[in-house]
């Protein structure tokens, strides 16, 4: 590297936060393409994804974890720790942080978990479209005492405003280094991943709020096509933990699950460049949020 060249910077930088800050539509905006679905539900977010954003000035490895709250069950368990993982493994943290919600305790709590980790931290202010300027001023200055922040970033995720200085901030944070991925690679999601993700995006946005917490997708085969122009075809359970929401899921006469297929397939269809073929199923799986077997096969590894 010749010596009048800057250096290059590359890290791994962990988004954390409380659920619906706006992590994965943060990550969403610097890859470029939709790598994490969202939704208007806590706890979107149920794995670490990985998505990689390249520039002349280096390479940004981003982690959007799931939202820290008070588990519950194995599978929050696991998410949570997921999120504390995190902490410890990466260069740089970005603590999302919505401003148009009161801060509370879960927002100390994060903040003390990043406090001992002793890795440069940054503070989002995300979802600054939603408040009038004069009520930031106070926001920025709550959080800024303490001293835990390299920076404090209003932003936009939904936007794009502050997205570019955020960037800035980050790649000041970051040590000098190698890419780790190549310049071609975006995210560690697999099709069928993703595919599973999308089919939950749907199912999050048409049924009602108390079901997004009690539900998963699961791919149970995925082909590709057998031939030039043929489907790739895609079967999936969508699963529940009580009869009484089939129903709920199905909609009368099949009208929602329906509804669920085809929006999502689209998206599917979108994401591979060629048709598609989605065969939803419902299937009751009482108490499949303690099902260590059932964790593994939705992504949720054990950290």
């Amino acid at each position: 590297m010749s010596e009048d060249r800057p250096a290059t910077k590359a890290g791994l930088v962990a988004l954390v936060g409380r659920p619906n800050a706006g992590k994965s539509t943060l990550l969403n905006g610097f890859i470029g393409q939709k790598v994490a679905i969202v939704s208007d539900k806590p706890q979107t977010t149920r794995h670490r994804i990985v998505g990689v954003r390249n520039t002349p000035d280096g390479q940004m490895v981003f982690i959007d974890t799931p939202g820290i709250h008070k588990p519950q069950h194995r599978m929050n368990r696991r998410m949570v720790d997921a999120a504390r993982a995190a902490l410890r493994d990466v260069d740089v943290v970005i603590l999302v942080v919505d401003a148009t919600a009161r801060p509370g305790t879960g927002d100390e709590f994060i903040r003390d978990l990043i406090g001992r980790s002793r890795t440069p931290a940054i503070l989002a202010l995300n979802k600054v479209d939603l408040v009038e300027k004069p009520r930031l001023l106070p926001l920025i200055d709550h959080y800024a005492k303490g001293g835990a922040f390299r920076a404090i970033v209003p932003v936009s995720a939904l936007t794009g405003d502050g997205r570019a200085r955020l960037e800035q901030e980050i790649l000041a944070a970051l040590p000098a280094g190698e890419p780790l991925y190549p310049e071609d690679y975006l995210t560690d999601q697999t099709e069928r991943k993703l595919a599973a993700e999308l089919v939950r995006e749907k199912l999050l946005k048409h049924t009602r709020d108390e079901l997004p917490f009690t539900t998963a997708v699961v791919i149970d085969r995925f082909e590709e096509p057998a031939s030039a122009g043929a489907p790739t075809r895609i079967f999936a359970s969508i699963l529940v933990e009580h009869e009484s929401q089939r129903p709920i899921v199905l909609g009368k006469g099949g009208a929602m699950i329906k509804r669920i297929g085809t929006e999502a397939r689209r998206d599917i269809e979108a994401m591979l460049d060629g048709r598609v073929y989605l065969d939803l199923h419902v299937k009751v799986r009482e108490a499949w949020r303690d099902d260590e077997r059932i964790l593994d096969e939705i992504g949720l590894g054990r950290s």
